[in-house]
């Protein structure tokens, strides 16, 4: 597994190969996520018709929100930690419906 130095790196370089469209058969998500430190930023993923598209910015009524400190989304990211110990602990804040952000694990994309 490509291991991300930075959230950039994942989201333009990694996500789009580690995507597995499969399993997103009926999905049509947006995702804003915020990420807080240096190399942090706001980036929103489209998910819709089998496809994954990210790109940096803002949405102003996403269907999911995510929110994590830089270190902590690199761990997620890099298999370091799950999102759901992240979730439980803390580190990830999320709102939105709890199913679907369990379904961005079997996509690829936590």
């Amino acid at each position: 597994m490509l291991e991300a130095q930075t959230p950039r790196e994942f989201f333009l370089n990694i996500l789009p190969k580690r995507f597995k469209a499969e399993k997103a058969a009926g999905i049509d998500i947006t995702v804003q996520v915020d990420i807080e430190g240096p190399n942090g930023g706001s980036w929103v993923v489209f998910i819709k018709n089998q496809k994954i598209e990210a790109r940096e910015g803002t949405y102003n009524s996403p269907t999911l929100r995510i929110a994590m400190e830089e270190k902590d989304y690199l761990d997620v990211i890099n298999g370091k930690i799950s999102g759901e110990k992240a979730f439980f602990s803390g580190k990830l804040r999320f709102k939105g419906d709890i199913g679907l952000a369990l379904r961005l694990k079997e996509m690829g994309f936590l």
